[in-house]
């Protein structure tokens, strides 16, 4: 096998290599089987072979050690080269900082020739442009108007230029000397300052944008500019105001005449700056003045909402306008429009609400009690009021004689959400509508009106006639009507409660009202708690006095009868006093406190149940009992006690109707167990 550098290159695997030369020489390999083996041969190939590489790899290195040289003399050519290439840069270097300082030289020379030149002929210009003011001025003086500058419509720019600056020389001369001269250039300046604005209101009517630019140039140093801005801001209202909505017209204007004006005047946010003050002083003063004095006197609640949609429809207005170019204040100057428009309304803003809350709450209350037919009793103050109002409290004796209400509460839901639905409206109003410093005062003011007719002149009243209406202890016949008025007073307050934190506290929260309102409210919750609390006490002795009652009657039928008479009275007896128990409990929701409350009041009644020794009417009491239990129980242990032994064989309707009862049903998706 030939030895070659090409048999060595990567990869290269020796053992590979020697495998495939001793298979290539004759005997040295496996072919022909053990007798063809020939060792001597084998070696003496390999030793030829070892030979050939030694050859080889001498060879090779004269090669590398030729190349080697040559990279040598190579590198120090290049070497040589960069040196001689550094060498011309630095003198190229050199000729060009020699250059440079030549062109600064130069561009010097230039500049003082230029300054020079400038200062011969800048005075140069001035002479010649006074020579020609001069003659124009000797026109004025003839009385005679020669030149074609002053003749020539088409030249009106350079005649504005000219009888500009002639004007202010005019304003420096003696009157008595130049009095008829002055009044002639005057007479020109003002006929041309007229026919420059003709000529910008013609070419805004014909929307030639580059026209109206040119000559707003031309008047910018008239006394006139100021009327030429006024024409444009009149002339760009025309047709805008073609629907009902003002402020959408208003603001649909100024986006259209922000980029007109950018590319008209020189000084665009002056413009728009007057064009918005025009609008807010003419056309949404008006229109405010118009819907708000026609209802001030006649109809306040129309009044007070027609102020407040108007205040906020400005202000979002102004919040749109803020997006223009008005100034580097933009934000005050829009506050002082719609303080200059709404000043004298807001004044009276609060004094205004206050009236309408007073009247209009006692409207609402009025109204309900005309449709019970009630006329409120008065309820006593001073002295003798707060003595019995102590013996109450301590005592639980109904002082006076007890009133029939006839079921009736004398709270309403209806009157309730209307009366919160006025005071959020006054909320609202009194959160956009006054000023800052003045608003936790005004809220408190609103707050205060609400307790009076809400938690004064409705809840408290009701709780006193519910007190009158607890029969005493010793009536015959129990009377359950206080709580339903519990329970109402409970779930109006907590509507209460509810517009205090979501529509008060967000008013006075960091003012030093807030510890005033939370006073206020402390004491009206526990003022109210003082006569739920005798309520409740007093007809808890009216739940002793049923079951007494009833073991009494139980009694007395036994007494009065006798074999099987005894035990259907007492049957149907106890049937009906646990329908009427069973029917009262599904009047009200419960809460985890109320069913244990529950749950101990049928306790008593199935203890009483018991003196009538019927197993039918002992069981349905069981069985009330046990429901309650559903009322108390953990969400994920219902199922379990709803398969309970004595439930169990209960309709599931039944089982469900209670459940229901719970405030938490809809919140722990109880009903998920019935479905």
């Amino acid at each position: 096998m030939a030895t070659t550098a090409q048999l060595f290159e990567e990869p290269f695997d020796a053992d590979e290599y020697i495998e495939r030369l001793a298979w290539r020489t004759p005997g040295g390999g496996s072919k022909g089987g053990a007798e063809a083996f020939d060792p001597k041969r084998l070696l003496e190939e390999f030793k030829n072979h070892i030979e050939e590489l030694k050859q080889l790899d001498e060879k090779i290195q004269r090669r590398v050690e030729k190349l080697e040289h040559q990279c040598h003399r190579e590198a120090k050519e290049f070497a040589h080269k960069v040196q001689d290439l550094q060498r011309s840069n630095q003198v190229a270097f050199q000729h060009f900082q020699e250059l440079d300082e030549h062109i600064s030289y130069v561009a010097t020379k230039v500049c003082h020739l230029g300054d020079q030149l400038e200062g011969v002929n800048t005075p140069r210009q001035r002479a010649v442009e006074a020579q020609r003011l001069m003659t124009y001025f000797n026109e004025f003086l003839d009385g005679d108007l020669r030149s074609d500058v002053f003749n020539n419509p088409d030249k009106i720019k350079e005649a504005a230029d000219i009888i500009q600056k002639l004007h202010l020389i005019a304003q420096e001369l003696p009157f008595d000397r130049f009095a008829d001269v002055k009044a002639k250039i005057a007479s020109k300046y003002h006929d041309l300052e007229r026919q420059l604005i003709q000529e910008f209101t013609a070419a805004q009517r014909r929307g030639e944008i580059g026209r109206m630019r040119e000559v707003a140039a031309v008047l910018l140093h008239f006394k006139g500019y100021a009327h030429c801005v006024d024409v444009y801001i009149k002339q760009c209202q025309e047709g805008a105001y073609m629907r009902n909505d003002v402020f959408e017209d208003t603001a649909v204007l100024c986006q259209r005449v922000n980029k007109q004006v950018g590319e008209v005047f020189s000084s665009p946010e002056t413009v728009m700056a007057k064009l918005i003050q025009n609008i807010f002083e003419n056309k949404l003063q008006a229109h405010v003045k118009g819907k708000l004095d026609e209802t001030r006197h006649s109809d306040v609640e129309q009044y007070l909402k027609n102020l407040y949609d108007l205040y906020t429809k400005t202000t979002a207005l102004a919040t749109k306008l803020t997006e223009f170019n008005l100034g580097s204040d933009k934000h005050t100057f829009l506050s002082k429009l719609i303080k200059s428009i709404f000043s004298t309304y807001l004044e009276s803003y609060i004094d205004m609400e206050r009236e309408y809350l007073r009247n209009r709450g006692a409207m609402i209350l009025q109204r309900y009690y005309d449709s019970k037919n009630h006329q409120k009793r008065p309820i006593g103050t001073g002295s003798i009021q707060e003595l019995k109002e102590r013996i109450r409290q301590r005592t639980n004796l109904p002082l006076g004689p007890s009133i029939d209400t006839h079921g009736e509460t004398f709270l309403s839901p209806e009157l309730v959400v209307n009366l919160l639905q006025e005071t959020r409206h006054a909320f609202e109003r009194c959160h956009k509508l006054s000023d800052p410093s003045d608003l936790p005062k005004n809220a408190f003011s609103i707050f205060l009106l609400l307790v009076e007719h809400l938690c004064v002149d409705h809840i408290d009243y009701a709780l006193e006639i519910g007190l009158s209406a607890i029969p005493s202890a010793d009536a015959k016949n129990a009377n359950l009507y206080f709580l339903d008025v519990v329970q109402q007073a409970n779930s109006i307050f907590h509507l209460f409660d509810k517009q205090f934190n979501d529509q008060l506290m967000p008013l006075i929260s960091s003012s030093p009202k807030l510890a005033e309102c939370l006073h206020k409210k402390k004491e009206v919750i526990e003022q109210m708690e003082v006569k739920l609390d005798t309520g409740i006490d007093r007809s808890v002795l009216s739940f002793i006095c049923v079951c007494a009652y009833v073991s009494r009657q139980v009694e007395h039928v036994r007494k009065s009868m006798d074999g099987k008479n005894v035990d259907t009275v007492l049957t149907e007896l106890g049937v009906r006093f646990h329908r009427l128990i069973h029917e009262h409990l599904q009047q009200y929701s419960y809460s985890s406190m109320g069913g244990m409350l529950a749950i101990c009041d049928v306790a008593e009644y199935r203890r009483c149940a018991k003196d009538f020794r019927v197993p039918l009417v002992l069981q349905l009491f069981d069985t009330l009992h046990a429901l309650c239990n559903l009322l108390v129980v953990a969400p994920d242990n219902l199922k379990q006690v709803c398969s309970g032994e004595q439930l169990t064989n209960l309709d599931r309707n039944l089982l469900h109707a209670f459940v229901q009862l719970r405030v938490d049903y809809r919140s722990a998706r109880l009903g998920r167990h019935f479905s």
